[in-house]
């Protein structure tokens, strides 16, 4: 029993890491992808020619031009 638990523990602490990683970009607020997700958007582009896929309430605010 007690093999059990800690190997259901092993597997549980592996499934939170997230394989290979990318690289980190726009102060380290958004990541380098191919392709963001519906929820990121397309702010800059990296350095390797990828898209810099930033969450909104990340990026800065426009403002508008003073009249």
């Amino acid at each position: 029993m007690k093999l059990l638990l800690l190997t259901l523990a092993a597997l549980l602490l592996l499934s939170q890491l997230t394989p290979g990683g990318t690289q980190k970009c726009w102060n380290l607020r958004g990541r380098c992808r191919h392709r963001c997700s519906r929820k990121e958007r397309v702010y800059v582009y990296c350095t390797n020619g990828k898209m810099c896929c930033v969450k909104p309430r990340y990026q800065p605010k426009e403002k508008p031009w003073p009249i």
